[in-house]
């Protein structure tokens, strides 16, 4: 898998950022994972594998692909 460096919101280069797999277009995103677990209770169908990050608004209204 090769990663492309879309954007970043973040002033240290730090997180949150957005990169697109070069070979299929999805998007992986990188934050600060959400692990209160009132939060976490409020999720649907939930796999082991899977996890969840908080993504500010912003950087997906300035990043993200509109296609």
């Amino acid at each position: 898998m090769t990663l492309r460096f879309i954007g970043t919101t973040s002033d240290d280069g730090d997180c949150p950022t957005l990169y697109e797999v070069e070979e299929t277009g999805d998007i992986v995103v990188q934050g600060d994972r959400l692990t209160d677990p009132q939060h976490l209770a409020q999720l649907r169908d939930v796999k082991d594998s899977e996890t969840f990050v908080v993504v500010p608004r912003e950087l997906l209204a300035r990043f993200a692909p509109k296609e």
